[in-house]
């Protein structure tokens, strides 16, 4: 019985407050501008309980975007790493969902989930901040469904 309400407690806690990386590993930086966006007074995810951190360290999210560069890759593998357990990933952007264009490219390893498993994708070249703030609310869905 205690047990299972410190589940239920801890399962609102982490859905409740997201703490995000954000990563570009290589992109044009027009989803970085849209993600940045969503943080804004006028998207405003912070009034759900998502704010940016500075270190992956203290992340539970790990927002990627832009194609996965060969270069990057296994740097992308050591910050996915460094976040404490239960993480999870969102990939935002064509780019960073399948390398779009540049995936045939010689220095293009591919998109995200090559490197690191993916939770959740946002596809769009640049996708809307609406679209960033709809794939943090399916996370917070998974969150509560499959619990921490």
């Amino acid at each position: 019985m205690v047990s299972d309400v410190r589940r239920r407690v801890k399962r609102w806690a982490f859905k409740r407050s997201l703490w995000v990386f954000h990563c570009n590993t290589g992109g044009c930086n027009g989803c970085d501008i849209e993600i940045l966006a969503a943080f804004t007074p006028r998207y405003d995810v912070e009034r759900f309980g998502i704010r940016l951190v500075g270190s992956p360290r203290h992340a539970d999210v790990l927002v990627v975007t832009g194609p996965v560069t060969r270069k990057n890759a296994e740097l992308l593998r050591r910050i996915y790493e460094q976040m404490p357990s239960p993480k999870w990933v969102i990939a935002v952007g064509t780019c960073a969902c399948s390398g779009a264009t540049f995936s045939d490219a010689y220095n293009i390893a591919a998109g995200v989930d090559r490197v690191i498993p993916v939770d959740v994708y946002v596809p769009g070249c640049p996708p809307k901040p609406e679209a960033i703030i709809d794939a943090f609310a399916i996370l917070m869905e998974k969150i509560e469904r499959e619990g921490v």
